[in-house]
């Protein structure tokens, strides 16, 4: 179906692309796919020393005066999918469906991030008669969990003197900025305890959460599982709750919607557990009643009856660790009106047979602040004893407002549709500020198509939202400077 949308250069290949599985740091199918695609249209097309995919097309005819432009996306996408949903990522190729103006998958991440940036690079490359400049088409690896693609890819590679970098995800923003990140991760080897004989062991899990992009979303409010489980958790702390394993989240880069504890209580302890619970279902509930109305909480008692269990003394530190540790948005900017300068995301949370690892993604657009607020993550699990270590850092992209790209989108955009575009600094880590560590002189601009739900299965790409990105990209093409 939806290689009757419009436009079909676009969506054709998408569906191609949404074929072969692309999780981060493990795409060389997909990396093969490009490269194929790319030979098959008679263009060159070369793999770099870290798996980069870089396809070039001459410009056309009474184009070839103007700036060389790389068009850049990302060719890894979020795997992730709903509890009750059967599919296999690595072997299956994305379930889509059309819902209205959206196009969907079907319980799993869609891909939309960033593929639709990929099948709009595919179908210029392939057509015989959109006019544009010559082309360096970039497409970056593992943007999702460590932007090392970008970190790789060499100077001198590029001849390109301008960037479009198709990865923003609302169509009335032009972005010139974004924060740069970095992973906590904390550490902790226990010595488990037996559990008691006579222990009941429970099943409390917290799900029906939207989840979504840790940096894009982060400003909504929205629940992040690992929390509301450390608060049931402390919660039943007085009731004698003695804990074996957690099961929280996933990536660095999508807020958890799901986590599961299995916790053990004494007979005696039993009758006043579902009231205790029942009564903070409902305050959680309340409080998240306008940003995640489908959060359910349920404590279950469970056949899983592990032989071991946490000892009070790391359990207590635990639980409240990740009550104290900062969630979501730190600092909004002084600078830009509405964006999030600085937040975190408690991301995973994996208690079993022996290791605490509790996994974050600290977020920031001021560089100075993101040291701190990654110092004051790491001083918290550290009074628990953990060993804590930073991984994967990458820098924010610095705002031009004075850049000519810019000027040439703003034009353009008001031109096509009678308004003026919103510029933006987003507080998603676009890789525009990697790539300019090695190509500091290019100028860069990040733009796209409408993506909702990003990082989650509720991910959905507008229709109608394409056709004008689309359209929007093809009338820069053409407007693009002289050298």
């Amino acid at each position: 179906m939806l290689e009757e949308l419009e436009p079909k250069a676009v969506w054709t290949h998408f569906e191609a692309l949404n074929a072969v599985p692309r999780a981060s740091k493990n795409e060389d199918r997909v990396i093969q796919f490009m490269l194929d695609f790319g030979a098959g249209l008679g263009l060159e097309a070369v793999r770099d020393a870290v798996g980069n995919v870089i396809i070039r097309k001459p410009a056309t005819a009474g184009m070839e005066n103007r700036k060389t432009v790389v068009l850049q996306s990302h060719l890894d996408m979020v795997h992730q999918k709903n509890n009750d949903t059967q599919f296999d990522f690595d072997t299956q190729g994305i379930a889509m469906y059309i819902d209205s103006d959206w196009v969907r998958a079907a319980g799993t991440t869609l891909g939309a991030d960033n593929g639709i940036g990929v099948a709009a690079i595919m179908g210029l490359l392939a057509s015989s008669s959109i006019p544009h400049p010559t082309i360096e088409a970039l497409f970056t690896i593992d943007e999702e969990t460590g932007m090392t693609g970008a970190k790789g890819l060499q100077g001198g590679l590029l001849d390109g003197e301008i960037l479009l970098n198709l990865d923003t995800e609302e169509d009335t923003e032009i972005d010139i900025g974004c924060a740069g990140g970095v992973d906590v991760t904390a550490r902790l080897s226990y010595q488990a305890e037996e559990a008691a004989a006579d222990a009941i062991f429970y099943r409390l899990t917290v799900k029906g959460l939207q989840g979504g992009h840790s940096g894009m979303e982060i400003h909504k409010g929205l629940g992040n599982a690992n929390k509301i489980l450390t608060r049931l958790l402390h919660r039943l702390e007085p009731l004698g709750l003695r804990l074996a394993a957690i099961d929280g989240g996933g990536l660095r880069n999508a807020i958890p919607r799901e986590a599961v504890a299995i916790v053990a209580f004494a007979h005696t302890n039993e009758a006043g557990l579902q009231t205790t619970v029942a009564s903070e279902v409902t305050a959680i509930q309340k409080e998240l009643a306008t940003v995640d109305p489908g959060l359910v909480i349920q404590l279950e008692e469970t056949s899983q009856h592990p032989s071991t269990v946490l000892p009070l003394v790391t359990q207590s530190r635990l639980i409240r660790a990740l009550y104290a540790v900062p969630n979501g948005v730190y600092r909004m900017s002084a600078d830009f009106a509405g964006l999030v300068e600085t937040s975190n995301n408690v991301a995973r949370v994996s208690v079993n047979e022996g290791e605490i690892v509790i996994k974050c993604l600290t977020r920031s657009s001021v560089e100075s602040s993101k040291v701190d607020l990654a110092t004051a993550i790491k001083s918290c699990f550290e009074l628990m004893d953990a060993e804590v270590t930073f991984s994967g850092e990458y820098p924010g992209w610095t705002p031009n407002p004075h850049s000519e790209i810019l000027a040439v989108l703003k034009d353009t955009y008001t031109q096509l549709f009678g308004e003026e575009p919103a510029v933006e600094a987003c507080h998603a880590g676009l890789e525009c500020g990697i790539l300019g560590t090695n190509y500091p002189a290019m100028d860069m601009i990040s733009f796209g198509p409408t993506i909702k739900g990003a990082h989650s299965p509720q991910e959905r790409v507008s229709i109608s939202s394409v056709q004008k990105f689309w359209k929007f990209l093809l009338a820069v093409l053409n407007s693009t400077p002289s050298r």
